[in-house]
């Protein structure tokens, strides 16, 4: 027996008698892997704690604990003594004013009195006064970093950034140089203040998914409208949306005609009508007309709240070369640290040198190779990557598929629904001279025999029928005709005829009937990729229907662009006949055809064009194309708003069916790996040339701390243009 109960911000679950619960909420003051090293420890081993999970770009944190032993409640009092009190669900928690935040305050405090030991051991003072206030500038300082440090040596057993920072602000003071140890500790202080501001710009974009959805909804209860929070908005309710205003959750339209904007979940860029019966989605944006929509889903699941939960759990998957560079972080630091004692210790030992000169060398040293601008130079633009490309339409569900997306140099699209429409449509209809009935009348007849039929040729034709206000014939004696089309008899109204609907073999072959005048046209439909449909009776044709699924009018200059952007080979994969698929890619620009394909042989292709040409995108519907999405480098689903299957699969889904998408999500995954090569670039000239300045004793330690700290903060600037779509 499973019994499931929600709640605003968390989530408990009966399984087998024993109760389970996931607490799942928004934390303040939840910056950098510290915090979450931090609340892992404290909470980890708490009583009744199985599992916790934190986010730190996020700021979230999700612990599963077993209800009966403790309580949310009691969970989210133990984060609050922690100094990350909970803000629920979906609150994105803004960052303090700088006047109230504790790090900001401290290290403008340790400004202040560095400045004062400054003008006091200027200004004449005694010593021993100015040295007092360099040692409280210090101590005040380094309280926060010089706490982290202690907890991850002692804790963690590891040596990081803020252990090399705190030795050398010490080492410094007591070596005689108390300005230059408290000048270092105000100048870290301050970037690590800094550091909390930049996570919430990271996370501007996820900010701007949450605010998309509305507060309140307005819902209809026992037989009047109430307002209601929208989080309580349960599948079933229906809700009315007034022109001008957001969907709170997902639904199906059950009253009214209205356009509404996508953009801000699909990043479509025109308007989308919506009817009775049409799906709309949470954050959208209603136009012109009211409705009233039926939720298919509740708060919590809809599709803005999906979005936001896969982009907070990509931006905490890392890439190939974040993970690299943490792994060499956690060893370079200790190296660093290593390397500074036997300079300040072998040459003193070794020769004649001044004990005195090389520990001054030794401590500049550690401060010029901290590697704190090479550790953050990618994850820096990672999240800015990942939110922009959401708030643009594009989920990537993680750093790896954002290297990848930028090796991609062969792209295989499947042809239904992403190069072409997925709904075939009557293109032509050419009436023959000795049809005995008139055109109209014709499509009617036409229209009466398909509305019997479930193939979307057949809805194709009805639904021309209806674009030209043509009501289907009445029809008697409907019977299919396997593999060549089927015949009905009008009704007495409308001459009692025998029709038959059916493809040019069924005629020419088995009727023996010519096409005449018209037979150059059928050859010249199918040269361009259509099916033709001929109507008339056993004796005679009255006219030709060519229907084709469509070309998206954006595809060929997507593909224009997949080129444009480095893309050697653009592929179609599809499972329509030869002469279609070649059709069709000579329309649009397609390199290579692949046709007449099961969903095996599609793996297959996309497989071997892996081993011959390296990264592969593939893209297609998410469902059917399962097995190549799965083979390819980079699985991409098109048209995934809405769409669980495609949004759980894909490595990345376009929320909207554009392959402008595509080429948008590739450019900003070059562009990302372009920021990243120069960050890193920047990050090893600046430490190259500050550890040799220090080894050489031509870098005092005020000068190596500027240097460290100026390259830190021009890295994070670098990575936040990112955030520009």
């Amino acid at each position: 027996m499973r019994d499931v109960r929600n709640t605003s911000d968390e989530q408990f679950v009966a399984v087998s008698g024993d109760a389970e619960a996931t607490l799942d909420v928004r934390v303040a003051n939840l910056d950098c892997e510290n915090d979450a090293a931090k609340i892992q420890r404290a909470l980890g081993g708490a009583p009744g704690v199985s599992k916790i999970t934190v986010y730190p770009k996020a700021a979230r944190v999700s612990v599963r604990f077993a209800a009966g032993t403790t309580s949310a409640d009691s969970l989210k009092n133990q984060l609050r003594d922690l100094g990350f009190p909970a803000q629920g669900p979906t609150t994105m928690v803004a960052r303090p004013r700088p006047w109230r935040n504790p790090r900001v305050v401290t290290s403008a405090l340790s400004g202040v009195l560095l400045l004062t030991g400054w003008l006091l051991s200027r200004g004449g003072a005694p010593e021993v006064a100015a040295t007092a206030v360099f040692i409280a500038s210090l101590i005040i300082g380094g309280y926060y970093f010089g706490r982290e440090a202690i907890e991850e040596l002692l804790l963690e057993r590891e040596v990081g950034i803020e252990l090399l920072m705190a030795t050398a602000a010490v080492v410094a003071t007591l070596m005689g140089e108390p300005f230059e140890g408290a000048m270092l500790a105000f100048l870290y202080s301050m970037s690590e203040a800094a550091e909390g501001y930049t996570g919430e710009k990271t996370r501007a974009a996820v900010k701007a998914l949450m605010n998309l959805a509305p507060r309140t909804a307005r819902v209809r209860r026992d037989g009047g409208e109430v307002d209601i929070p929208a989080e309580e908005v349960k599948a079933g309710d229906v809700f009315v949306v007034l022109p001008g205003q957001s969907m709170p959750t997902d639904g199906e339209v059950v009253i009214g005609q209205s356009s509404v904007d996508q953009a801000p979940v699909t990043g479509e860029s025109v308007p989308v009508e919506k009817n009775v019966g049409d799906t709309v989605f949470a954050g959208t944006i209603n136009g012109e007309g009211a409705l009233e929509v039926r939720a298919t889903k509740a708060f919590a699941d809809n599709t803005i709240a999906r979005i936001i939960h896969m982009v907070e759990e990509a931006q905490e998957r890392k890439g190939n070369s974040e993970r690299f560079i943490e792994r060499f972080g956690k060893r370079y630091s200790p190296a660093v640290l290593a390397i500074g004692i036997l300079i300040a210790i072998l040459p003193p030992l070794l020769t004649d040198a001044a004990w005195r000169e090389w520990i001054a060398r030794a401590t500049v040293f550690i401060v010029a190779a901290a590697p704190c601008a090479l550790v953050i130079s990618i994850p820096i633009a990672l999240v800015a990557t990942l939110g922009t490309a959401a708030r643009r339409g594009v989920l990537i569900k993680g750093g790896v598929f954002v290297e990848d997306l930028a090796k991609v140099r062969v792209v295989a699209l499947d042809k239904t629904g992403t190069i072409t429409h997925g709904a075939p449509e009557v293109t032509d209809m050419i009436l023959l001279a000795g049809s005995p009935l008139a055109a109209e009348r014709v499509l009617a007849a036409a229209a009466g025999i398909e509305s019997r039929s479930q193939h979307p040729l057949a809805r194709a034709i009805l639904r021309y029928a209806k674009s030209r206000g043509v009501t289907p014939a009445s029809i008697t004696d409907f019977r299919s005709l396997t593999g060549a089309g089927a015949a009905a008899r009008l009704d007495s109204a409308n001459g009692g005829q025998e029709v038959l609907v059916g493809s040019p073999a069924l005629f020419e072959r088995e009727l023996r009937v010519s096409l005449g005048e018209v037979a150059a046209d059928v050859s010249r439909f199918q040269m361009e990729g259509k099916t033709v449909i001929v109507v008339g009776d056993a004796g005679s044709a009255w006219s030709i229907l060519a229907i084709r699924d469509n070309v998206r009018p954006n595809a060929a200059s997507a593909i224009r662009a997949l080129h444009a952007s480095g893309v050697r080979t653009v592929a179609m994969l599809t499972g329509d006949n030869e002469r279609t698929a070649r059709a069709i890619a000579r329309e649009v620009g397609i390199d290579e055809v692949y046709a007449d394909l099961t969903p095996e042989d599609k793996a297959g292709i996309v497989r071997n064009l892996t081993a011959r040409d390296g990264h592969v995108a593939m893209v297609g519907d998410g469902v059917n194309d399962a097995p190549a999405l799965a083979e390819a480098t980079v699985g991409v689903a098109m048209g995934a708003a809405g769409t669980d299957v495609a949004l759980e699969t894909a490595d990345v889904a376009l929320m909207a069916d554009d392959l402008d998408k595509l080429v948008y999500a590739l450019r900003l995954a070059r562009r990302h790996e372009r920021v990243v090569r120069q960050n890193l670039a920047l990050s090893v000239i600046v430490i190259t040339v500050l550890v040799v300045g220090a080894v050489l004793g031509q870098l005092t330690l005020p000068l190596a701390v500027i240097g460290h700290e100026m390259s830190e903060f021009v890295v994070i600037a670098s990575g936040l243009r990112m955030l520009r779509g």
